[in-house]
């Protein structure tokens, strides 16, 4: 009997493209916003989960998640790498594989994303020179965790 893999699961979804591609977004970030600004960015983003209608997808523990996802956007924006000495290789598209990510989900959690940027410069000191790339690749990389059709 053959593993029940996604690749031999019917509903695996695989985007088109592969994974992003390029450039991620500045190092420079980092140096501007510092650890706290965002961990704080990231709090108020799973706020807006929170009240979204993916909140489902999400565990009990949202400050626990949002600390998750602030240690990778801190190394990603050019600080230490904290994801990984807290939990490993990133391996996001993996870790995400679990949850039923379509589409729709995808575009409410860029939504919520987005309405946490609203004032982004003021709020954690986000660099605007560098907002239009963060989103960017915020869009490109959500795509990238689209697992169904």
């Amino acid at each position: 009997m053959m593993n029940k893999t996604p690749h031999h699961d019917p509903s695996f979804y695989v985007p088109p493209g592969g994974p992003p591609q390029g450039a991620g977004p500045s190092k420079a970030i980092f140096g501007v916003m510092g650890r706290e600004n965002i961990f704080r960015m990231c709090a108020d983003f799973y706020g807006e989960l929170e009240r979204s209608e993916i909140r489902w997808m999400f565990s009990d523990d949202m400050p626990a998640a949002s600390k998750r996802i602030a240690a990778f956007l801190v190394g990603l924006l050019g600080g230490p790498p904290l994801y990984h000495e807290l939990y490993g290789p990133p391996q996001m598209r993996a870790r995400h594989m679990p949850f039923p990510i379509d589409e729709s989900a995808r575009r409410v959690w860029l939504a919520c994303f987005k309405r946490t940027l609203e004032g982004a410069e003021d709020k954690y000191a986000f660099p605007s020179e560098h907002l239009p790339d963060f989103i960017r690749f915020l869009e490109e990389f959500s795509a990238w965790m689209v697992n169904r059709k």
